[in-house]
């Protein structure tokens, strides 16, 4: 069984960041992508974001160029290593730690989830059945197939509007309908989403039924818009929100919030079971960005050597 100092289930940016700090600290360390059975590559979910502006040190660039730089930096200590495996369990065996993947398996003094979050689905009837039928999550992978079309986006925050302009560059016409009475995006994707006369917001509804024949051809809304509660459409796309992908941490006994994200103390990226910790879009923060999943990473990095230099955990 091969060992490691520390072991990062979960191959994002915040995975990357904490495996190069942990390096840095001397920490052998390994990254485990692949965590939840997803297409997405190393560098994780920031790498279906067409345009990153909120990154300090990078003006505007794509996500998978972020993605990649932080790579990058993490393969250029020797401590780490990163493999595209999917983890099927992590236990705890005394005071170590059992990471097992389809491949094999791992023991590691600490462990580190930053293993995100998936995109919630619509639930309503017609949403399962016209997935990749026009119904999409993704609108940097599959705008370039709506190109001169007429598409929706469902849901009002920062990144539904993101899709929207992106769909935008691509689409005839896109529709942003959202359930509340405003949309929520950042005040400069507001601006933009305002002045580009290809978007229009459709507030305080919701899409009932999504319909059609081979491939979706119209949504049912629960409001009249235009005299009519049936819009055509030739793509949905879904921008409602993530769900915290924290089941491999629950045989360990760590404690979840209502939401099913990873409690930890803000200070330390620590849970409540010695040795674990949470960092990213997987633990319980408020505010989810890059910078604050890399900044949480690395303070995990830091938990972890003091947790082994202080327990010292020797190896097997």
């Amino acid at each position: 069984m091969e060992e490691f100092d520390f072991i990062i289930v979960g191959a994002g940016v915040t995975g990357l960041s904490a495996a190069m700090y942990g390096a840095r600290l001397g920490l052998k360390s390994l990254v485990l992508g692949a965590t939840h059975g997803t297409e997405l590559p190393i560098g994780g979910v920031i790498t279906t974001t067409n345009v990153v502006e909120n990154y300090p040190g990078f003006i505007r660039l794509t996500g998978t160029e972020l993605s990649e730089a932080i790579r990058k930096h993490a393969q250029s200590y020797d401590l780490v290593s990163i493999r595209q495996e999917k983890v099927e369990s992590v236990k705890a065996e005394g005071k170590k730690f059992h990471v097992t993947t389809k491949k094999q398996n791992y023991s590691g003094k600490t462990v580190l989830f930053a293993t995100g979050t998936k995109w919630k689905r619509l639930e309503v009837p017609g949403s399962f059945e016209f997935e990749n039928k026009g119904v999409a999550y993704c609108a940097l992978c599959d705008a370039p197939l709506f190109k001169n079309k007429v598409v929706g986006v469902v849901g009002g925050s920062d990144s539904a509007v993101k899709d929207a302009l992106v769909l935008a560059e691509h689409a005839k016409k896109v529709y942003i309908i959202y359930r509340g009475e405003k949309i929520r995006p950042e005040p400069i994707n507001l601006q933009r989403v305002m002045a580009n006369k290809k978007i229009e917001i459709i507030a305080k509804a919701n899409v009932l039924e999504v319909k059609g024949d081979k491939l979706m051809r119209s949504v049912v809304l629960d409001k009249e818009h235009n005299g009519s509660k049936q819009l055509e459409l030739q793509g949905l796309f879904i921008a409602i929100g993530h769900i915290a992908l924290s089941d491999l941490a629950k045989p360990l006994g760590v404690k979840l919030n209502e939401k099913g994200e990873i409690v930890i103390d803000h200070k330390t990226s620590e849970t409540n079971v010695p040795g674990v910790y949470a960092a990213g879009d997987v633990a319980d923060k408020p505010f989810k960005q890059a910078i604050t999943g890399v900044a949480e990473g690395c303070t995990a990095a830091y938990s972890a050597f003091e947790h082994i230099t202080k327990s010292e955990v020797k190896a097997m």
